[in-house]
């Protein structure tokens, strides 16, 4: 008996259908990153292990895919009588894994072509990135992520760009979001506030996980790292304050009296700034628990939530000060944000938003009744594409009920139809399938008949 084919826990197949709706998200994004100057690179799925190892913190590494180096990788390694740990036995079996971010290649990028590129530089990159996570609900192991980055520049006008671009991709797919807002430096702040400078990544680690656990279980997390139930204590009215983004500025201005928290709150500020100037249509807010996991943010940090569908964030990022300095091109700040493919998906379905008919499907489908009237569609099936239709002719003079089934099964909204008597008269008939009505049209009216 044959081997039931299957695929690899966590990764998915995509039916024509569903890749449709895929590129429709693609081509929103793309059309607005391009409308703001951004240009497209690619990166190799797998990269040196040295360049990913260390970057995302001690969670992120664990769950790198690893390649296994070709060859007999086994010839080289010494037992010495003791069990192979797979630790140590990692770095002579595998020197590569596949990409974990787009960020991380994407610096190794600038670095490698820093003479050949113009600064600041703008790029957008809409690749699949893997991970060894426990594949859940939305979650997978192979994913897209569509990102959008500005290096070389410590503008806050850039951050204001990546606000306007997220309006304008949400605007576009109808999607009503609330973008999140805060920054690293004031979560610095915070630490510093509570007397707990060198636990910020145990606290934003943490805290960034108050919406999925709950307040209980973070302050438990936090005692668990060290935190005295006085720090604790202290962060508490920070992480519930009350008020408008204003407000909450103003309250944690009096409140941090450390130079790296007010340096946040002034970077805030200039940016809830710009947020004024541009007359947008997304609420944005300022939400001091916002911490987002990744170790190399350090100023403004985004999240995007949308409103009428329970779902994680839709979209993230931020702004990150050396992460080209690891690969030997230092002081070089950047600025990004990344949208999530796979769950903006899933809001639109859940939602009903994605449109009717995609530019991809087929709107026209010429039906076969023979070799005669073959010949006869042929032409005007051309004349038909050249008009930017998306058109197709069945290849087989099948029955009829056969040819409207496929018609029907793949929601052609137009059937052409062309029997003998419409070949005399040199006419066509099209059918309109959703209102089930007909007319007979001239031969030369074709085209006209159906791009009304």
């Amino acid at each position: 008996m044959a081997q039931k084919p299957s695929i690899a826990k966590g990764t998915r197949d995509f039916l024509p259908e569903v890749m449709v709706r895929r590129n429709y998200i693609f081509d929103t994004i793309k059309a607005v990153f391009k409308r703001y100057g951004f240009l497209p690179i690619e990166t190799p799925s797998m990269e040196n292990l040295s360049t990913l190892l260390g970057k995302y913190g001690e969670e992120g590494d664990k769950l790198l895919f690893r390649i296994l180096n070709s060859g007999d990788f086994m010839s080289g390694v010494e037992q010495n009588g003791e069990p192979l740990e797979s630790l140590k036995l990692a770095g002579k079996i595998t020197e590569k894994g596949l990409r974990y971010d787009l960020t991380v290649p994407f610096a190794r990028f600038v670095t490698m072509y820093r003479d050949q590129i113009a600064f600041p530089f703008k790029r957008y990159q809409i690749q699949p990135v893997w991970r060894a996570d426990r594949p859940q609900k939305g979650r997978y192991r192979e994913f897209y992520q569509c990102d959008v980055d500005i290096i070389g520049s410590n503008s806050i006008l850039n951050e204001a760009e990546l606000v306007n671009i997220v309006n304008d991709v949400f605007n576009n797919l109808k999607i009503n979001v609330l973008l999140k807002i805060n920054n690293r430096k004031v979560l610095a702040g915070i630490a510093e506030y509570i007397g707990k400078s060198d636990a910020l990544v145990d606290i934003t680690v943490a805290i960034d996980k108050l919406d999925k656990i709950g307040i209980d279980a973070v302050n438990a997390e936090l005692a668990t790292k060290g935190l005295d139930p006085e720090a604790i204590a202290k962060l508490q009215p920070i992480l519930f304050m009350k008020g408008g983004t204003r407000e909450k500025l103003a309250q944690l201005k009096a409140m941090l009296d450390n130079e790296v928290g007010q340096k946040g709150i002034e970077e805030l500020e200039v940016l809830f700034d710009y947020i004024d100037d541009m007359d947008l249509d997304i609420e944005t807010e300022l939400d001091l628990t916002l911490a987002r996991g990744l170790n190399y943010y350090t100023g403004a940090i985004f999240e995007v939530k949308a409103k009428d569908f329970p779902m994680g964030s839709i979209s993230g990022g931020g702004r990150y000060d050396n992460l080209t300095g690891i690969f030997g091109l230092p002081n070089v700040s950047g600025v990004g944000i990344s949208f999530g493919a796979d769950r903006i998906y899933d809001v639109l379905e859940g939602l009903k938003l994605f449109p009717e008919t995609m530019s991809e499907s087929t709107q026209v489908i010429f039906l076969n009744f023979g070799k005669n009237e073959e010949r006869y569609c042929l032409k005007y099936l051309n004349q038909v594409r050249k008009h930017g239709i998306n058109a197709e002719i069945y290849p087989d003079a099948a029955k009829i009920q056969k040819q409207m089934k496929y018609a029907d099964q793949r929601g052609i909204p137009m059937v052409i139809i062309a029997g003998e008597s419409e070949i005399t008269d040199q006419k066509f008939t099209v059918k309109w399938m959703k209102e089930g009505r007909q007319e007979v049209v001239e031969a030369n009216k074709l085209v006209e008949t159906i791009l009304k």
